[in-house]
């Protein structure tokens, strides 16, 4: 397949960044940046191009370390369609197995000629702990409990489809707010770029201490539903959790989960996002998830657009 034309414009002097470690740090003309670049790969997308030789001679590698079926193939997919090459790396098959240390592991990957890396990690500050010790770019993929950036740029991405802005909207964040990297992410990058944001869920995974960021705290979802323009449903990480932290997982369901009924008390434009894998029937019933409010498969589309544009802006410019 021929490799496809595309003008993406310039790149502005502001942007000076080597790696993507947290939307915290970014500051909302940069993550602007990202999605303007990302809407206009999205675009290409869904005109049927397919391949770009934006990324011809540069090599990637997933370093994943958890799970993952969205976010490492995504990641893939974004750098072979820039024309990059792209390594998978598998940590149960690795040295790391002989006692080798994770920054050797990365050291001995960046010496083969990678010229950035993709870290998913369980422990909160990996990806900085790499760009410290790296020469290449690093791009955080989730570590931990702490932030998942490129998460955080496509549920936003997809907000911004919708409506055609970010400010001036209610997005409330629903669900295990203690142990998601998804929540933090977009809570940064939805408060800079002026979105009133809600975190809602039981007492048990939403501390008071959340409003200390400037958001809103509930316990009830049923009080905020009439105020919402966005829900994002989020997954309950019971992998995380050294103890239950709600009787069962019907009463959660009971109390928080998206349903026809609930769906009835929003608003009529209501956005339903979910950054997956979704638990059907315990964070949203198979009638909303499959419905023309939600954008689940939009944020999968998405993903890939947004890893591109990161990709690019890391690497097409050095």
């Amino acid at each position: 397949m021929a490799c496809a034309q595309i003008d993406l414009g310039e790149v502005p002097d502001f942007w000076k960044r080597r790696h993507l470690l947290t939307l915290e740090e970014l500051t909302a003309e940069e993550i602007t940046l990202i999605l303007d670049k990302a809407s206009i790969f999205r675009q290409a997308i869904a005109e049927g191009q397919r391949k770009f030789s934006l990324l011809v001679g540069k090599t990637c590698v997933n370093l994943f370390f958890e799970n993952s079926t969205r976010t490492r193939n995504s990641f893939a997919l974004a750098a072979r369609r820039l024309g990059a090459d792209m390594l998978d790396f598998s940590a149960s098959t690795s040295s790391l197995s002989k006692g080798e240390t994770l920054i050797d592991t990365a050291k001995n990957i960046e010496a083969m000629g990678v010229d950035a890396v993709i870290i998913r990690h369980s422990t909160p500050g990996t990806p900085k702990l790499l760009s410290e010790n790296l020469r290449c770019s690093v791009i955080n993929a989730g570590d931990g409990p702490h932030e998942h950036p490129t998460q955080g740029l496509l549920d936003i991405l997809t907000v911004r489809q919708r409506f055609g802005r970010i400010e001036g909207l209610t997005v409330a964040l629903v669900g295990d707010i203690a142990h998601s990297r998804t929540a933090r992410s977009n809570i940064w990058g939805l408060k800079k770029l002026g979105a009133h944001v809600i975190v809602c869920g039981p007492s048990t995974l939403v501390s008071p201490r959340w409003r200390e960021l400037g958001v809103e705290t509930s316990y009830s979802l049923d009080d905020i539903l009439p105020r919402v323009d966005v829900l994002n449903l989020l997954r309950i990480q019971f992998e995380r959790q050294s103890r239950r932290p709600f009787p069962s997982v019907r009463e959660y369901a009971l109390l928080y989960a998206m349903d026809r009924q609930r769906l009835a008390r929003t608003k009529p434009h209501i956005l339903i996002l979910a950054p997956g894998p979704i638990n059907r029937g315990v964070e949203v019933t198979p009638d909303v998830a499959d419905g023309p409010q939600s954008a689940i498969l939009d944020q999968v589309t998405n993903g890939v657009a947004v890893r591109m544009a990161v990709l690019w802006l890391l690497l097409g410019n050095r």
